[in-house]
């Protein structure tokens, strides 16, 4: 007979305790070392209570195990998420995008900060406890679905119709996401266009990827067709480092947190085509791009 018990998958892990190895001291440590520009990130006074033990208690609970084909990685750093939500200003009435809910503490800042949130998630186990989770508000829905493939932009429009006979205010949408970083180019290309429709994206990203979309430069060698990608539809900025040790599991890189400032279609370089554009400078460049040049024009 198949025991009904619950397997406790995440014993072996240490507690948190006050020490300079805890996450929330190291990721303090990492932006007070960041230059002055990055330095206007502030918490919320109400501190979410999805810390490192409700996290792995929320997984043993459901005899889940992070997925490594779907690069889970779980937040257990409260202060993480609230940083996060801060960095893209949300606001009461505020329509967000989150990719990848997990168990759902980012989503419990945000909602707490005021917003309605929509949310993908690829996992059907993970949809189906953050929709029990919330099912008692009406600012939170979750959608079980392949991000990458979805239909991203009749989803938000439809969402911004509903909710613009009730408020002025929400014309346009943010993201705030915590993503796989196997999927962070992908995310990229897809929603970096969608000036329409967004006015910021907070990613959390490797934090390599990220210092390489904002830091190069055209005269490094780092310069690739991403950057040039990036500047022409937003203002990226990097806000702070996050180090490996505030996910389960951790990772072999750190993390950081990029927001990118989406630009309206009239604020684009003038161009005649934004296809030709690319395909210009695609041809000048190298193919060892960040992206598959030949399947990016393509799909331009």
């Amino acid at each position: 007979m198949r025991s009904t018990a619950t397997p406790n998958l995440l014993q072996p892990l240490p507690p948190i305790s006050i020490s300079p190895r805890n996450p929330s001291l190291l990721a303090h440590n990492s932006l007070s070392n960041l230059p002055k520009r990055t330095l206007d990130i502030t918490c919320a006074s109400k501190r979410s209570p999805d810390d490192y033990h409700a996290t792995l208690k929320t997984l043993n609970s459901r005899g889940r195990r992070p997925r490594k084909s779907l690069g889970q990685h779980y937040m257990l750093n409260a202060e993480i998420n609230e940083q996060l939500v801060a960095s893209a200003n949300v606001e009461e009435g505020d329509l967000v995008l989150e990719i990848g809910p997990g168990t759902g503490s980012l989503t419990n800042v945000l909602i707490d900060a005021g917003a309605i949130v929509l949310a993908i998630e690829k996992d059907a186990h993970m949809a189906a406890l953050v929709r029990e989770r919330f099912a008692d508000t009406n600012r939170f829905k979750v959608l079980q679905e392949d991000f990458i493939k979805c239909h991203i932009r009749s989803h938000m429009l439809s969402m911004l119709e509903s909710m613009g006979s009730l408020s002025e205010k929400t014309r346009y949408a943010k993201v705030v996401a915590n993503i796989p970083f196997n999927i962070s180019t992908d995310v990229i290309k897809q929603l970096l266009p969608m000036g329409d429709i967004f006015s910021e994206i907070v990613l959390l990203l490797q934090d390599e990827t990220a210092l390489r979309l904002v830091e190069s430069s055209l005269r490094t060698s780092e310069y690739r067709l991403i950057n040039i990608f990036v500047n022409f539809y937003s203002d990226p900025e990097y806000k702070f480092k996050v180090p490996r040790s505030n996910f389960f599991p951790q990772p072999n890189v750190d993390a950081a947190v990029v927001k990118f400032k989406l630009k309206q279609a009239v604020d684009y370089p003038a161009v005649s085509s934004t296809k030709s554009f690319f395909s210009m400078v695609v041809s000048s460049l190298s193919t060892t791009s960040c992206f598959k040049t030949s399947s990016y024009c393509k799909e331009l």
